[in-house]
């Protein structure tokens, strides 16, 4: 296990170093609802920001588990939801599409896979499908150059009346830990070199002073603070630079919220498989501020 660890890290940095070159990321993520709350609000804006220009998509459908998207691969069904973001920054969405639309619609330079959250923890319910699924994209792809990419998902709130929250005991921890080892061995049996630390992002902030807020209904992120959280994880994963700073933050979000978190996706792209505390306080950054785009860098300065 701690073999395999390395040389994820080793290879999430050489991902780092060939992705600060590019100032267009085109990145595409098969997934549910889990991949919609990761990059359909923020990580555009966040790009935006560093001067970095990001074409999202996002082949939705609600729960969509990874046996469903081989069978829907299969029979060529138009089940999803192609949710794209251009580089404009505009949504469009086309309803009826099919995963080959969406694979072939873009040259992407990263294609994402995720297992839907109630499976998240239990690796028997990954296979053969991502395998089944990895070949099909490669087969597929217009750019042969690809890189694949696992996407780590969270743990539900500790409160959640999620159905299947008592797979895991309806204990928080246990499912972040079960997502980490369920996760990473499956990216690895299948081949699959990156993954984006979501889940171990979450957990970063949970270990806060913000404590156990990121979820809007016990699963779902939150649209600022969740989300937010999410998308500065695959902002750092995907261009190789640092999110502590950037100067984009949702406007409902305080300061000390935005630092937090920024802090958790950073400490998690660094540290994919622990979660690590994070420890911030001052009561000049504890409501929002309109000048928060001047007054950060200051800040920032004087709490390295």
């Amino acid at each position: 296990m701690k073999k395999s660890l390395l040389i994820f890290l080793i290879l999430g940095i050489l991902t780092v170093i060939d992705a600060r070159s590019q100032d267009t990321i085109r990145v595409l993520a098969i997934g549910n609802s889990f991949s919609a709350d990761a990059v359909e609000n923020h990580l555009y804006e966040l790009g935006r920001q560093e001067g970095v220009t990001f074409i999202i998509g996002n082949l939705y459908i609600g729960g969509c588990s990874l046996q469903r998207h081989w069978q829907n691969a299969q029979d060529d069904k138009p089940d999803y939801e192609y949710r794209k973001i251009n580089a404009t920054g505009k949504l469009r969405v086309t309803k009826q599409a099919t995963l080959m639309k969406g694979i072939t619609d873009e040259r992407w330079d990263y294609v994402t896979f995720q297992q839907n959250s109630p499976n998240s923890g239990f690796l028997d319910t990954y296979f053969p499908y991502l395998d089944q699924l990895t070949a099909y994209v490669r087969e597929h792809t217009t750019n042969p150059g690809v890189k694949l990419v696992f996407h780590q998902t969270w743990a539900y709130a500790w409160d959640s009346d999620h159905a299947d929250f008592p797979r895991y005991n309806r204990d928080q921890k246990l499912m972040y830990r079960s997502i980490i080892k369920a996760s990473t061995k499956a990216a690895a049996k299948a081949g699959i070199r990156y993954i984006i630390p979501s889940g171990t992002a979450i957990q970063n902030g949970r270990s806060s002073f913000i404590g156990d807020r990121f979820c809007r209904d016990g699963y779902h992120l939150k649209l600022d603070l969740g989300r937010y959280t999410a998308a500065s994880t695959w902002f750092e994963f995907l261009t190789g630079r640092t999110v502590i700073g950037n100067g984009y933050a949702p406007a409902t979000l305080t300061p000390l919220e935005v630092i937090t978190v920024q802090r958790a996706a950073h400490e998690a792209v660094a540290r994919p498989f622990e979660v690590t505390t994070i420890r911030l306080s001052d009561r000049r950054w504890s409501s929002p501020s309109p000048t928060f785009a001047e007054d950060f860098p200051t800040w920032l300065r004087s709490n390295p």
